[in-house]
């Protein structure tokens, strides 16, 4: 069932197996694993099933580092969680991805992709991906157009799948009629109370917005709110443990991680499209579920010494004929568009998340007769584009193609998420984010930014121009801007010096407190972190499974 919590139609106590809190795709996934089993299952979500700007706000914080990182506007309180605004992006990642790099400090993962290999399967199927093959770090599967061919040593093409489903709609009436599931929806966890000695958690205190204050009482917990949001509640959790849970070490909030991007310079031809077409993310219902990017070799990252990589070609496009203009204004005008509270959040939130420079935004004329006008004087551009289209080409030429880099972040204890001074309105500590890159970072930038500036104008007879900022003699700050995907702030890692949780993502030194989503991974790869936070969902969902089934019997 599900209940909104904020209403005040709830039981001031909840009793329960396992309590997961966070409703976004981790969190999501193991509780629907659940379903129709012995274990009763409590998930709490802080939004409620749209977004809602009063809970957004309970994101803010403040930013200590070089690069300016706002944490209000790169998360989304609601259930289904940030997937509500993602593109959808799905990819493994790659074995190399997993294994310790001597050229990278604090790589290596305790599991390797053997392990997580089963868990991609039924991801596969929780993301509704069909039955289209995987392998190590891609899909694999035809793509819409050729692909650009690269020498292996250097550039490889990988594919992603699309998802086409937000988690919250796809498993939001299977979780509502699952008799042995609570969705506790505007339910904010405050703290988890752990016994004396910090060992076990005894109660997880909730609130909302409203004043209800409450206890769920579980035999596991599962933290599954985000790579930020994990820490903080960790860190919260201090009553009894004054340094927080998980966190005599004083590893918890450290090691964040993010996927820089940036644009890495200009590529010019006469023929750009060849750089560009192959790599179109394509839309509509028929539209393929792969689509290639261009990443780095992994013999290219061990002989360079890099982080990994890729870039996406976007064309930008020169002067529009007048047929053209006048016919997206006119697709503009017809558009129906409603703006309330739910729309104005997601859309400023979409801007913080995108990935990609924003395109042309062309303004509605005031009257369709005079649009239509425009439309009829340029019949003769419009029939041009469409010979263009027939052709495998753009139907607006490009005046040139900007060449934007994603990035894995190098691991660094000293980027890292901490609580600040001041409170939200629940009174609970806000984050500070001191987002930090490295030397191997800003390394990785240069040398891949150059060749794969060089690589891509050797495929269409062009010319790369180096963005200003990658010059060896820059003495700018890096360009660069995240992507909002929140990486490494409770690692996993078999010993409790380095890492917060162990292989199986329970909390080093807590019994029965367990964390999941992209929090615990010792890397990022330059892969959306989706499609894995799903399989370890799913893997954790297991062991859990084990445990919870074990002791009912």
């Amino acid at each position: 069932m599900i209940i909104d919590y904020l209403g005040g139609a709830h039981p001031e106590d909840v009793e329960t197996d396992l309590c997961i809190v966070g409703a976004g795709a981790a969190g999501i996934a193991i509780a629907h694993s659940f379903i129709g089993t012995s274990v009763q299952v409590c998930l709490l979500e802080s939004g409620g099933l749209g977004g809602e700007q009063r809970n957004q706000a309970l994101y803010e914080g403040s930013s200590a580092g070089h690069i300016d990182f706002d944490p209000g506007t790169s998360r989304m309180r609601v259930f289904g969680g940030s997937c509500n605004l993602w593109g959808g992006g799905c990819i493994p990642l790659g074995g190399d991805d997993l294994k310790p790099r001597d050229w990278v400090p604090h790589s290596g993962w305790p599991i390797g992709y053997t392990e997580l290999e089963p868990y991609y399967a039924r991801a596969r199927a929780f993301c509704q991906l069909g039955d289209i093959a995987f392998a190590e770090g891609t899909f694999t599967a035809p793509t819409a157009r050729p692909v650009l061919p690269f020498d292996d040593d250097k550039l490889i093409n990988s594919l992603f799948a699309r998802c086409r489903i937000l988690f919250g709609n796809a498993y939001r009436d299977a979780l509502e009629h699952a008799p042995n599931v609570k969705v506790l929806l505007h339910a904010n966890l405050l703290e988890l109370i752990p016994s004396p000695d910090g060992g076990h958690v005894q109660d997880a205190i909730i609130g909302s917005l409203a004043g209800h204050r409450g206890r769920v009482r579980a035999r596991h917990y599962v933290l599954a709110s985000g790579g930020i949001e994990n820490a903080r509640l960790l860190l919260l959790s201090n009553s009894v443990v004054p340094e927080g849970l998980g966190n005599r070490h004083d590893v918890v909030g450290r090691y964040f991680m993010d996927h820089p991007s940036g644009t890495l310079g200009t590529l010019t031809a006469d023929e750009p499209h060849r750089v560009t077409r192959p790599y179109e993310r394509l839309h509509g219902r028929h539209a393929p579920m792969s689509f290639p990017e261009i990443a780095l070799s992994p013999e290219y990252q061990r002989t360079q010494r890099v982080l990994n990589g890729r870039v996406h070609p976007f064309g930008v496009e020169g002067p529009l004929p007048r047929g053209i203009r006048a016919l997206r204004e006119l697709r503009t005008a017809l558009r129906k568009t409603v703006q309330d509270e739910n729309t104005l959040l997601e859309a400023r939130l979409s801007e913080a998340l995108r990935n990609a420079p924003a395109g042309e935004v062309i303004t509605a004329p005031s009257s369709l007769g005079i649009t239509a006008l425009k439309l009829g004087l340029g019949i003769g551009d419009i029939a041009r584009a469409f010979v263009h289209k027939l052709g495998n080409r753009p139907a607006v030429r490009n005046s040139h193609v900007e060449l934007v880099g994603y990035f894995e972040q190098a691991p660094n204890p000293d980027s890292r998420v901490t609580l600040g001074t001041e409170t939200d309105a629940l009174g609970q500590r806000k984050v500070c984010v001191d987002w930090r890159l490295t030397s191997l970072d800003h390394h990785t930038h240069r040398a891949s930014a150059t060749l794969f500036g060089r690589e891509l104008a050797r495929s269409c007879n062009g010319h790369f121009t180096l963005a200003p900022w990658l010059a060896e003699s820059a003495a700018t700050s890096p360009e660069i801007h995240g992507t909002a995907h929140h990486i490494g702030t409770t690692r996993m890692s078999d010993d409790p010096a380095t890492g917060v949780v162990d292989r199986n993502g329970k909390v080093h030194g807590v019994d029965n407190l367990h964390m999941a989503g992209s929090s615990v991974f010792p890397t990022g790869g330059w892969a959306f972190p989706t499609f894995t936070i799903v399989a370890l969902s799913l893997r954790l969902a297991d062991a859990l499974r084990v445990q919870l089934l074990a002791g009912l019997l």
